[in-house]
């Protein structure tokens, strides 16, 4: 893992207070108020969100940052989906102008009605399509996708968890995994990839992960049993079949591997353009396989990233981190990101762990 930090360290900035000692109302957050290249984002000082009843404000120390955020900055999306997106995020400049769909944090305060937090918790969270992690706090509904941290994880790697291991979970559950199954992975190295070769492994099925040759003992390290180097090897190609394809990557549309998959076999598309998501339905009535495109349908819930970290408090999933930035460098990991070629998470750190 290598980690990026600001020549000043993480306490560029101190604590800001209002005069007599007291927490300020302001906070700093990686904000873009235009769509476009890295450095549309920048550090700013934001007003601090202050909890719902039912809500938990979380002091976050850590956010990954993730192709889905790279998408939503550079609305950069696959074919056909630009207007629908647009409606998301916004027409003419962002809808959210703070991105982030996870953090790691503390529980700084709690709403009156709050039960199943108390201060000082240490959770992590899914924010999903609220966004709003790439800042020092946060507010989560209690009944929302949050949970216990991993005990033997620090924030950094507890982090990694939530966006990779649930989009993963959510897909896998679609497709039944049982003992046994034959699994290909395209995309295996990235975050949701590397968390679907864990989970498949921990589901009992054989694992094929497709990946660069120079990700290959990573993923090996992951579980996957068989590894395709795509720069050498059309994993679409021979005669081998399996019971579960799932693409991280966009370029495993029906036509090009249904004759990879065993009858009755299933074809997850974590991400598709818009014509793989109109015709997923007619594909599986069709061929008898199932197809599901895109990840609107998926809801992520407390149970299910608890489940995550059962799986971590028992050795059986590892936090992959390619690299950290601190919050001042948010820009300098958005260029990262962009290249395509981070393996695992890229996180953001607000403090020095």
């Amino acid at each position: 893992m290598k980690t990026q930090q600001s020549a000043a360290g993480f306490d560029r900035h101190p604590a800001r207070t209002d005069g007599h000692g007291n927490p300020g109302s302001t906070m700093r957050a990686a904000t873009y108020r235009r769509f476009g290249p890295p450095d549309v984002v920048r550090v700013e000082e934001v007003p601090k969100p202050a909890p719902r009843p039912d809500e938990v404000l979380i002091r976050v120390h850590a956010s990954t940052l993730s192709a889905a955020d790279h998408r939503a900055r550079s609305r950069t999306v696959p074919a056909g989906l630009k207007t629908l997106t647009a409606l998301g995020l916004g027409i003419f400049r962002p809808r959210h102008r703070v991105l982030g769909m996870d953090v790691a944090g503390v529980v700084e305060a709690i709403g009156p009605d709050v039960d199943r937090f108390g201060v000082g918790d240490e959770v992590i969270a899914m924010l999903g399509a609220k966004v709003g992690g790439h800042a020092e706090y946060v507010t989560v509904a209690q009944d929302a996708a949050i949970t216990a941290k991993p005990r033997a994880m620090g924030f950094e790697e507890a982090v990694t968890l939530v966006f990779g291991g649930l989009t993963a979970r959510g897909f896998l559950a679609r497709a039944d995994v049982k003992p046994g199954d034959t699994v290909l992975i395209n995309g295996a190295s990235g975050a949701v990839g590397t968390a679907a070769v864990q989970l498949a492994k921990n589901l009992g099925a054989h694992v094929t992960a497709v990946c660069s040759s120079g990700n290959r003992e990573l993923v090996t390290a992951l579980g996957a049993d068989r590894v395709i180097d795509y720069t050498m090897e059309d994993f679409a190609a021979g005669d081998r079949t399996y019971e579960v394809i799932l693409d991280c990557v966009g370029n495993a549309p029906f036509s090009r591997v249904s004759s990879r998959l065993n009858p009755g076999g299933k074809l997850l598309l974590v991400v598709a353009d818009l014509r793989g998501i109109l015709q997923a339905s007619g594909n599986s009535r069709r061929s008898g396989k199932l197809v599901t495109a895109g990840n609107l349908k998926l809801r992520y819930t407390a149970e299910d990233l608890a489940s995550l970290v059962r799986f971590a408090e028992a050795g059986r999933y590892r936090a992959v981190v390619d690299r950290a930035y601190a919050l001042p460098d948010i820009a300098e990991a958005h260029r990262y990101v962009d290249a395509g070629r981070k393996r695992g998470n890229v996180v953001i750190q607000f403090s020095g762990e």
